[in-house]
């Protein structure tokens, strides 16, 4: 991400920034997540929607800088999984997600009022996301997971598992293809991923705890919570030992959203004519 960034970065220099605009949108689309519960990047079920607004200035016609806030909801469930033991595990979760974001975006060719009209474009930056992850309990209850500390996070007898934050950071990455329409419109449709710095996305990450330790520190609710294959139909089999896997704690979870764009084209300096109309009513003149 640290090279993509500074390749972006040193191409600035490149370009001729003879025309400088701003572009002011609106997003909606889909959301999705890839991490311990979901293990296809475009699975067939669990997209929610998403609806952001951005901002972004273009230098040039082919390098600007993008910010933006998104709204979006991910979800995933092991009983949707084709793998055996995350069916026999029985997990799932929800989250809502809240992004701010900023970043360079590159369009390979100079889209512009005078120039090209369409334009295929790459954008990398950072981000910062609240989250908190939550499932139905076994009582039909929304239950948010964190206070249970189903993976013994932040409980003395496990020091090594500190609690997770529920605001963290992000890296996107992705591209699209935008159309400028007329003098006054960008239209893009887009793809964007998040490289999170958490595991623990979907309150999944390490291994199971002590069943015992649990309900000592938390609650019968926090071990429910935490392993549900006895929920599962015809399940005849052990609550899981301590340290039994329950995770993939090497790698990071991700989301990303797909969506459209419709944004207002704003050149910098001297636009307010291109968007007036040629010839002034009547009543203006003398």
């Amino acid at each position: 991400m640290k090279r993509i960034l500074l390749s972006l970065a040193l191409l600035l220099p490149v370009f001729s920034f003879a025309q400088a605009h701003h572009e002011l949108g609106i997003t909606a689309g889909v959301a999705n997540y890839y991490g311990d519960l979901q293990d296809q990047v475009f699975p067939s079920y669990g997209y929610k929607p998403m609806i952001g607004i951005s901002y972004k200035y273009f230098m040039s016609p082919h390098i600007g800088l993008r910010f933006g806030a998104t709204y979006a909801s991910v979800t995933a469930a092991d009983s949707l999984s084709d793998i055996p033991a995350n069916k026999a595990r029985n997990l799932s979760f929800a989250s809502d997600i809240y992004e701010f974001h900023g970043g360079l975006e590159l369009n390979f060719l100079p889209i512009d009022l005078d120039r090209m009209k369409v334009t295929p474009y790459i954008f990398g930056g950072i981000a910062v996301f609240y989250f908190d992850p939550y499932a139905t309990d076994p009582y039909g209850n929304k239950t948010f997971l964190r206070p249970l500390s189903t993976e013994g996070e932040g409980l003395r007898a496990y020091p090594d598992r500190k609690q997770y934050n529920l605001v963290n950071v992000a890296f996107p990455i992705g591209g699209g293809m935008k159309f400028l329409i007329g003098k006054t419109f960008v239209i893009s449709a887009e793809l964007g991923f998040r490289y999170t710095n958490t595991d623990y996305l979907d309150d999944v990450s390490k291994s199971y705890v002590n069943k015992d330790t649990l309900m000592a520190y938390k609650s019968k609710l926090a071990t429910q919570m935490s392993f549900r294959g006895d929920q599962t139909k015809g399940w005849d089999g052990n609550y899981p030992d301590y340290k039994f896997q329950r995770g993939d704690s090497k790698s990071n979870d991700w989301y990303w959203f797909g969506g459209i764009t419709v944004a207002v084209y704003l050149r910098a300096f001297g636009n307010i004519s291109d968007y007036l109309p040629g010839r002034c009513p009547s009543f203006w003149k003398n």
